[in-house]
Protein backbone atom coordinates (compact mmCIF):
# COMPACT_ATOMS: atom_id res chain seq x y z
CA UNK A 1 0.00 0.00 0.00
CA UNK A 2 2.98 2.34 0.39
CA UNK A 3 3.73 5.02 2.95
CA UNK A 4 1.15 6.95 4.94
CA UNK A 5 1.94 10.01 7.06
CA UNK A 6 -0.07 10.03 10.31
CA UNK A 7 -0.24 13.28 12.25
CA UNK A 8 -1.56 12.46 15.71
CA UNK A 9 -3.00 14.85 18.26
CA UNK A 10 -2.29 13.02 21.53
CA UNK A 11 -4.53 15.45 23.45
CA UNK A 12 -7.67 14.50 21.48
CA UNK A 13 -10.57 13.08 23.47
CA UNK A 14 -9.05 14.22 26.74
CA UNK A 15 -5.65 12.61 25.95
CA UNK A 16 -7.11 9.18 25.25
CA UNK A 17 -5.79 9.43 21.69
CA UNK A 18 -2.22 9.13 22.98
CA UNK A 19 -3.11 5.91 24.76
CA UNK A 20 -4.87 4.28 21.83
CA UNK A 21 -2.30 5.26 19.18
CA UNK A 22 0.07 2.23 19.62
CA UNK A 23 -2.84 -0.15 19.08
CA UNK A 24 -4.13 1.88 16.15
CA UNK A 25 -0.65 2.01 14.61
CA UNK A 26 -0.49 -1.79 14.71
CA UNK A 27 -3.82 -1.99 12.87
CA UNK A 28 -2.67 0.43 10.14
CA UNK A 29 0.55 -1.52 9.59
CA UNK A 30 -1.41 -4.79 9.48
CA UNK A 31 -3.56 -3.28 6.72
CA UNK A 32 -0.47 -3.05 4.51
CA UNK A 33 0.77 0.51 5.04
CA UNK A 34 4.17 1.71 6.11
CA UNK A 35 3.59 4.48 8.66
CA UNK A 36 5.50 7.61 9.50
CA UNK A 37 4.19 9.10 12.74
CA UNK A 38 4.20 12.75 13.79
CA UNK A 39 2.95 13.89 17.21
CA UNK A 40 1.58 17.41 17.67
CA UNK A 41 2.96 19.31 20.64
CA UNK A 42 0.94 22.55 20.70
CA UNK A 43 -1.91 24.46 19.08
CA UNK A 44 -1.18 24.88 15.37
CA UNK A 45 1.63 22.30 15.25
CA UNK A 46 -0.35 19.98 12.98
CA UNK A 47 -0.30 22.62 10.26
CA UNK A 48 3.46 23.01 10.45
CA UNK A 49 4.01 19.24 10.29
CA UNK A 50 1.67 18.88 7.29
CA UNK A 51 3.31 21.79 5.50
CA UNK A 52 6.75 20.19 5.92
CA UNK A 53 5.40 17.02 4.28
CA UNK A 54 3.92 19.15 1.50
CA UNK A 55 7.20 20.98 0.89
CA UNK A 56 9.13 17.72 0.66
CA UNK A 57 6.63 16.32 -1.84
CA UNK A 58 6.54 19.44 -4.00
CA UNK A 59 10.34 19.69 -3.98
CA UNK A 60 10.63 16.08 -5.13
CA UNK A 61 8.17 16.79 -7.94
CA UNK A 62 10.05 19.85 -9.12
CA UNK A 63 13.34 17.99 -9.01
CA UNK A 64 11.94 15.02 -10.91
CA UNK A 65 12.73 12.72 -8.01
CA UNK A 66 9.21 11.32 -7.63
CA UNK A 67 6.72 10.08 -10.20
CA UNK A 68 4.37 8.38 -7.77
CA UNK A 69 0.94 9.34 -6.54
CA UNK A 70 0.56 12.27 -4.13
CA UNK A 71 1.10 11.22 -0.51
CA UNK A 72 -1.67 10.39 1.92
CA UNK A 73 -1.59 12.47 5.10
CA UNK A 74 -3.91 11.21 7.84
CA UNK A 75 -5.29 13.33 10.66
CA UNK A 76 -5.59 11.19 13.81
CA UNK A 77 -7.74 12.90 16.42
CA UNK A 78 -10.59 15.39 16.24
CA UNK A 79 -11.73 18.22 14.00
CA UNK A 80 -9.09 20.56 15.45
CA UNK A 81 -6.16 18.62 14.02
CA UNK A 82 -8.13 18.03 10.80
CA UNK A 83 -8.47 21.82 10.42
CA UNK A 84 -4.76 22.40 10.95
CA UNK A 85 -3.66 19.72 8.49
CA UNK A 86 -6.29 20.60 5.87
CA UNK A 87 -5.22 24.25 6.02
CA UNK A 88 -1.60 23.34 5.27
CA UNK A 89 -2.50 20.91 2.48
CA UNK A 90 -5.08 23.18 0.84
CA UNK A 91 -4.18 24.13 -2.70
CA UNK A 92 -2.03 21.02 -3.23
CA UNK A 93 -2.84 17.58 -4.66
CA UNK A 94 -1.90 15.79 -1.42
CA UNK A 95 -4.70 13.60 -0.07
CA UNK A 96 -6.20 14.15 3.40
CA UNK A 97 -7.34 11.05 5.26
CA UNK A 98 -8.98 10.80 8.69
CA UNK A 99 -8.97 8.41 11.62
CA UNK A 100 -11.49 9.88 14.05
CA UNK A 101 -10.67 10.09 17.73
CA UNK A 102 -12.05 13.43 18.85
CA UNK A 103 -15.25 14.59 20.49
CA UNK A 104 -17.17 15.70 17.39
CA UNK A 105 -15.45 14.46 14.22
CA UNK A 106 -17.91 16.23 11.93
CA UNK A 107 -15.54 16.19 8.97
CA UNK A 108 -15.79 12.42 9.16
CA UNK A 109 -19.57 12.70 9.17
CA UNK A 110 -19.36 14.82 6.01
CA UNK A 111 -17.33 12.11 4.26
CA UNK A 112 -19.23 9.13 5.72
CA UNK A 113 -16.25 7.87 7.71
CA UNK A 114 -17.47 5.90 10.77
CA UNK A 115 -16.68 7.86 13.93
CA UNK A 116 -16.76 4.87 16.26
CA UNK A 117 -15.35 2.09 14.10
CA UNK A 118 -11.64 2.58 13.48
CA UNK A 119 -11.35 -0.68 11.54
CA UNK A 120 -13.82 0.59 8.95
CA UNK A 121 -12.10 3.98 8.94
CA UNK A 122 -8.81 2.24 8.09
CA UNK A 123 -10.58 0.33 5.32
CA UNK A 124 -11.68 3.66 3.83
CA UNK A 125 -8.05 4.82 3.89
CA UNK A 126 -7.23 1.81 1.70
CA UNK A 127 -10.23 1.70 -0.63
CA UNK A 128 -12.11 4.96 -0.28
CA UNK A 129 -12.86 7.65 -2.88
CA UNK A 130 -10.89 10.87 -3.28
CA UNK A 131 -12.92 14.06 -3.81
CA UNK A 132 -11.93 17.66 -4.43
CA UNK A 133 -13.72 19.75 -1.83
CA UNK A 134 -14.34 23.41 -1.15
CA UNK A 135 -13.64 25.60 1.87
CA UNK A 136 -14.42 29.06 3.21
CA UNK A 137 -11.68 31.70 3.06
CA UNK A 138 -11.95 34.07 6.03
CA UNK A 139 -10.03 37.25 6.58
CA UNK A 140 -10.37 39.46 9.61
CA UNK A 141 -8.88 41.04 12.68
CA UNK A 142 -6.92 38.53 14.83
CA UNK A 143 -8.21 37.88 18.33
CA UNK A 144 -5.87 38.76 21.19
CA UNK A 145 -4.11 36.10 23.23
CA UNK A 146 -6.36 34.54 25.85
CA UNK A 147 -4.65 32.70 28.71
CA UNK A 148 -2.37 30.06 27.17
CA UNK A 149 -4.19 30.25 23.82
CA UNK A 150 -2.05 32.26 21.39
CA UNK A 151 -3.17 35.12 19.18
CA UNK A 152 -3.37 33.87 15.57
CA UNK A 153 -0.53 34.74 13.24
CA UNK A 154 -0.34 34.63 9.47
CA UNK A 155 0.61 31.27 7.97
CA UNK A 156 2.30 31.04 4.59
CA UNK A 157 -0.10 28.27 3.54
CA UNK A 158 -3.19 30.40 4.21
CA UNK A 159 -2.20 33.15 1.76
CA UNK A 160 -1.72 36.87 2.15
CA UNK A 161 -4.46 39.08 3.64
CA UNK A 162 -5.72 42.05 1.66
CA UNK A 163 -6.17 44.29 4.70
CA UNK A 164 -3.45 45.68 6.94
CA UNK A 165 -3.25 43.88 10.27
CA UNK A 166 -5.59 41.09 9.15
CA UNK A 167 -4.95 37.35 9.11
CA UNK A 168 -6.38 34.69 6.80
CA UNK A 169 -7.87 31.38 7.87
CA UNK A 170 -9.76 28.64 6.02
CA UNK A 171 -12.80 26.80 7.32
CA UNK A 172 -13.47 23.22 6.25
CA UNK A 173 -16.41 22.71 8.61
CA UNK A 174 -18.10 25.76 10.13
CA UNK A 175 -17.61 29.42 10.92
CA UNK A 176 -19.92 31.38 13.17
CA UNK A 177 -20.30 34.78 14.78
CA UNK A 178 -22.57 35.76 17.66
CA UNK A 179 -23.63 33.97 20.81
CA UNK A 180 -21.98 30.68 19.78
CA UNK A 181 -18.60 32.31 19.13
CA UNK A 182 -18.79 34.07 22.51
CA UNK A 183 -19.39 30.68 24.13
CA UNK A 184 -16.40 29.33 22.17
CA UNK A 185 -14.24 32.20 23.39
CA UNK A 186 -15.36 31.59 26.97
CA UNK A 187 -13.93 28.06 26.92
CA UNK A 188 -10.43 29.56 26.80
CA UNK A 189 -10.78 31.05 30.27
CA UNK A 190 -13.60 29.19 32.05
CA UNK A 191 -14.76 25.64 32.81
CA UNK A 192 -11.49 24.01 31.85
CA UNK A 193 -12.09 21.35 34.48
CA UNK A 194 -15.31 20.19 32.75
CA UNK A 195 -14.92 17.59 30.02
CA UNK A 196 -16.89 16.83 26.86
CA UNK A 197 -20.34 18.15 25.97
CA UNK A 198 -21.06 19.13 29.59
CA UNK A 199 -18.49 21.93 29.23
CA UNK A 200 -20.47 23.62 26.45
CA UNK A 201 -23.76 23.16 28.26
CA UNK A 202 -22.30 24.91 31.29
CA UNK A 203 -20.72 27.67 29.20
CA UNK A 204 -23.97 28.23 27.29
CA UNK A 205 -26.10 28.47 30.41
CA UNK A 206 -23.66 30.90 32.05
CA UNK A 207 -22.89 33.01 28.96
CA UNK A 208 -26.36 33.56 27.45
CA UNK A 209 -27.88 35.51 30.39
CA UNK A 210 -25.03 38.07 30.26
CA UNK A 211 -24.66 38.27 26.47
CA UNK A 212 -24.67 41.83 25.14
CA UNK A 213 -27.05 42.58 22.29
CA UNK A 214 -25.41 43.88 19.12
CA UNK A 215 -25.87 44.72 15.47
CA UNK A 216 -23.82 43.90 12.38
CA UNK A 217 -23.65 45.27 8.85
CA UNK A 218 -24.06 42.34 6.44
CA UNK A 219 -23.32 42.43 2.70
CA UNK A 220 -24.22 39.23 0.82
CA UNK A 221 -22.55 38.63 -2.56
CA UNK A 222 -23.21 41.75 -4.69
CA UNK A 223 -26.15 42.95 -2.62
CA UNK A 224 -26.53 46.15 -0.66
CA UNK A 225 -25.23 46.39 2.92
CA UNK A 226 -27.89 45.89 5.61
CA UNK A 227 -27.63 46.62 9.32
CA UNK A 228 -29.18 43.75 11.26
CA UNK A 229 -29.80 43.02 14.90
CA UNK A 230 -28.46 39.49 15.26
CA UNK A 231 -27.83 36.56 17.55
CA UNK A 232 -26.04 34.16 15.20
CA UNK A 233 -24.44 34.08 11.75
CA UNK A 234 -23.08 30.76 10.45
CA UNK A 235 -21.64 29.31 7.26
CA UNK A 236 -20.51 25.73 6.80
CA UNK A 237 -18.82 23.39 4.33
CA UNK A 238 -21.09 20.50 5.29
CA UNK A 239 -24.39 19.94 7.07
CA UNK A 240 -23.23 19.21 10.60
CA UNK A 241 -21.04 20.63 13.32
CA UNK A 242 -20.66 20.08 17.05
CA UNK A 243 -20.85 16.30 16.84
CA UNK A 244 -23.75 15.82 14.43
CA UNK A 245 -25.83 18.98 14.94
CA UNK A 246 -27.43 19.66 11.55
CA UNK A 247 -26.66 23.37 11.46
CA UNK A 248 -26.85 23.90 7.68
CA UNK A 249 -29.19 21.38 6.02
CA UNK A 250 -28.33 20.70 2.40
CA UNK A 251 -24.78 22.08 2.46
CA UNK A 252 -21.95 19.86 1.22
CA UNK A 253 -18.23 20.19 0.39
CA UNK A 254 -18.76 20.31 -3.41
CA UNK A 255 -21.78 22.63 -3.54
CA UNK A 256 -21.32 25.47 -6.04
CA UNK A 257 -22.62 28.18 -3.71
CA UNK A 258 -22.47 28.62 0.03
CA UNK A 259 -25.43 28.79 2.40
CA UNK A 260 -25.82 31.37 5.17
CA UNK A 261 -27.69 30.69 8.41
CA UNK A 262 -28.88 33.91 10.04
CA UNK A 263 -30.64 34.18 13.41
CA UNK A 264 -32.07 37.61 14.22
CA UNK A 265 -32.32 38.94 17.73
CA UNK A 266 -33.58 36.04 19.82
CA UNK A 267 -34.88 36.03 23.36
CA UNK A 268 -32.62 34.44 25.92
CA UNK A 269 -35.17 31.63 26.32
CA UNK A 270 -34.98 30.98 22.57
CA UNK A 271 -31.18 30.91 22.73
CA UNK A 272 -31.27 28.31 25.46
CA UNK A 273 -33.85 26.30 23.50
CA UNK A 274 -32.03 26.43 20.17
CA UNK A 275 -29.87 23.31 20.44
CA UNK A 276 -32.80 20.89 20.30
CA UNK A 277 -34.09 22.04 16.90
CA UNK A 278 -30.55 22.39 15.51
CA UNK A 279 -29.76 18.80 16.45
CA UNK A 280 -32.43 17.65 13.97
CA UNK A 281 -32.01 20.48 11.46
CA UNK A 282 -35.47 21.83 12.33
CA UNK A 283 -34.42 25.37 13.23
CA UNK A 284 -34.84 26.98 9.78
CA UNK A 285 -37.97 29.16 9.93
CA UNK A 286 -38.16 28.94 13.72
CA UNK A 287 -37.84 32.25 15.60
CA UNK A 288 -37.14 33.98 12.28
CA UNK A 289 -34.00 31.94 11.49
CA UNK A 290 -33.26 31.92 7.75
CA UNK A 291 -31.09 29.99 5.30
CA UNK A 292 -29.92 32.00 2.28
CA UNK A 293 -27.58 31.26 -0.66
CA UNK A 294 -24.40 33.26 -0.05
CA UNK A 295 -20.90 32.74 -1.38
CA UNK A 296 -19.42 36.04 -0.20
CA UNK A 297 -20.03 37.88 3.04
CA UNK A 298 -18.71 41.16 4.34
CA UNK A 299 -19.36 41.65 8.06
CA UNK A 300 -18.72 44.99 9.71
CA UNK A 301 -19.13 46.12 13.29
CA UNK A 302 -21.85 48.61 14.17
CA UNK A 303 -21.15 51.19 16.86
CA UNK A 304 -23.65 51.97 19.64
CA UNK A 305 -24.85 55.01 17.66
CA UNK A 306 -25.71 52.78 14.69
CA UNK A 307 -22.73 53.55 12.44
CA UNK A 308 -20.90 50.74 10.56
CA UNK A 309 -17.21 50.64 11.36
CA UNK A 310 -14.09 49.15 9.77
CA UNK A 311 -12.55 48.72 13.20
CA UNK A 312 -13.66 46.85 16.29
CA UNK A 313 -16.22 48.55 18.53
CA UNK A 314 -16.73 48.41 22.30
CA UNK A 315 -18.65 45.15 21.91
CA UNK A 316 -16.32 42.58 20.35
CA UNK A 317 -17.88 40.04 17.99
CA UNK A 318 -15.70 36.96 17.66
CA UNK A 319 -15.55 34.65 14.65
CA UNK A 320 -15.22 30.93 15.35
CA UNK A 321 -13.46 28.93 12.65
CA UNK A 322 -13.87 25.14 12.87
CA UNK A 323 -14.51 25.52 16.60
CA UNK A 324 -11.74 27.94 17.50
CA UNK A 325 -12.40 31.68 18.20
CA UNK A 326 -9.46 33.16 16.29
CA UNK A 327 -10.82 36.21 14.43
CA UNK A 328 -13.08 39.14 15.21
CA UNK A 329 -15.10 41.56 13.13
CA UNK A 330 -14.78 43.23 10.70
CA UNK A 331 -14.25 40.20 8.47
CA UNK A 332 -14.77 38.88 4.94
CA UNK A 333 -15.84 35.34 4.05
CA UNK A 334 -15.79 33.66 0.64
CA UNK A 335 -16.77 30.14 -0.44
CA UNK A 336 -14.20 28.64 -2.83
CA UNK A 337 -14.45 25.31 -4.63
CA UNK A 338 -11.66 22.83 -5.45
CA UNK A 339 -9.42 23.52 -2.46
CA UNK A 340 -8.42 20.13 -1.07
CA UNK A 341 -8.53 16.41 -1.87
CA UNK A 342 -10.25 14.36 0.83
CA UNK A 343 -10.47 10.56 0.99
CA UNK A 344 -13.89 9.47 2.18
CA UNK A 345 -16.32 6.60 1.81
CA UNK A 346 -17.19 5.42 -1.68
CA UNK A 347 -20.75 6.58 -1.12
CA UNK A 348 -21.74 9.79 0.66
CA UNK A 349 -25.22 11.19 1.30
CA UNK A 350 -24.67 14.30 -0.83
CA UNK A 351 -23.61 12.55 -4.05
Amino acid sequence: MGLVHCIVNPASRDFLCAKIWPKLLTKIIASGYKVETYMTERVGHGGHLAYEIRQRWESSQQGGESEGKPPLVVAVGGDGVVHEIASALRGSDIVLGQLPYGSGNDYCIAHNIPRFDLDKAIEILKNGTDRRCGAWRLEGVPCPKEGDYPAPESNVWDGEPTGDGNVVRWSFLEADCGITSDIGRAKLRRAKWIKGAKKYTYLGVTTIPLWKRRKVEVTIDDGKPEIRDFTLISVTAAETFGGGYKINPGMNPVKENGLLIFAPRLSRIAMLSLMGPIKKGKHIGKWGITQTPASRLNLRCVSPNGEPSDSSTKITSYLNIDGEPVLQLPAKLEWQLDQITVRGANQVDWQ
